[in-house]
Order: structure tokens, then sequence, then C-alpha cells
């Protein structure tokens, strides 16, 4: 029972964290005087979300965060402690019990999302708004994703993701089925 509530607060919590960024950068976008816009903002703001779109929620969320922090919601699963309970958000993003190069890259890229969120601050009207509207693109589909990834993760027999934890190794977990000799 305990593996299904760290379960539920590990993916409710990104979704929550994810969700409140959509929220609050969705109202930023919203503020552009689309009214006011020269064909170069037009122009960049159909390159801001073609770039987004691919790079943070194809090839950041769809093909990297989320199969994997799926994998991890399901670890968590069979796997729950008291510190993983409490913090099962961060777990499932790979901040702790997850092989080195994994912590070390989340790490990173947390820090990074950080500092380019402080500079876009920085950032007026309409090219606020424009570089808004492309990461609330990418952070939706990457919602999207996860919520495909995990329902996936906790309704197959087989996941062959790894949830890149030290006793796991990268790459698919090999499929073991019953009655079934390893070679």
């Amino acid at each position: 029972m305990l593996g299904v509530i760290a379960a539920f607060w590990g993916f409710t919590g990104i979704c929550l964290l994810l969700g409140s960024a959509v929220w609050r950068l969705g109202s930023m976008a919203l503020d552009m005087p689309l009214d006011s816009f020269d064909w170069y903002h037009w122009v960049a703001l159909v390159l801001c979300l073609g770039f987004m779109g691919f790079a943070e929620g194809y090839r950041g969320f769809q093909q990297n965060f989320s199969p994997r922090t799926a994998a991890r919601i399901r670890y968590l699963k069979g796997h729950v402690t008291p510190l993983r309970l409490l913090l099962a958000p961060l777990f499932c993003m790979g901040f702790f019990h997850a092989q080195r190069r994994r912590q070390i890259i989340t790490i990173c890229l947390s820090s990074g999302i950080v500092l380019l969120i402080l500079l876009v601050r920085l950032l007026e009207q309409p090219w606020r708004g424009i570089v808004d509207a492309g990461v609330v693109l990418g952070l939706s589909w990457g919602l999207a994703s996860l919520a495909l990834f995990t329902l996936q993760a906790l309704t197959r027999d087989v996941y062959d993701v790894s949830p890149e934890t030290p006793d796991r190794p990268v790459g698919p977990s090999p499929v073991v089925r019953a009655g079934s000799a390893q070679k």
C-alpha cells in the first residue's frame, strides 16, 4: 500500500511542478501583444514553437525524461522506503538513489533550467511571451507524455525502460518470463 501511495505522490508531485510552470508561463505567453507583431516576431514565434516542441517536448520529455521517470515511478511502487515516500517526486526525477551519471545530469539540467528562467525574466514583451509560448508547448507535451508512459509502466507486465537506479543497468531491462531459461 505504501508503494502505491509513493508512486502516486511521485507522479502527482511532478505533474504539479510542471503544471504550475505551464500555468504561470501560459499567462505571460497570453500577454503577448499580437496586434503589434511585426513579421520577424511571427517568424520568431513559429521558430520558437517548432524548436521547443521538438527539443523540449519530443527529445527532452518524450524520448528521455518521461519514459525514465515512469520507470522510476514503477520501481518506487515496489521499493518504497520512508525517505523515498517523503521525497517521491525528487526520487522519480533522479535526484537521489540514481546512478551517479544520472544524478549529475539531473542536477546540471535543473541548474541550467533555473539559470534560463532567470535570464528569460529579463526579456521584455513580446520576446518573453514568445519564449514562454515555446516553453509552455514543451512542458504541455511533457505532461502528456509523462501521463502516457506512467500509465504504460504501471499497467503492463513488462516495461522495458531502466529506472537507472544503482542496482539496475542503464538501457533496456532484461526480459525474463516464467518458465524460460536464461542464456
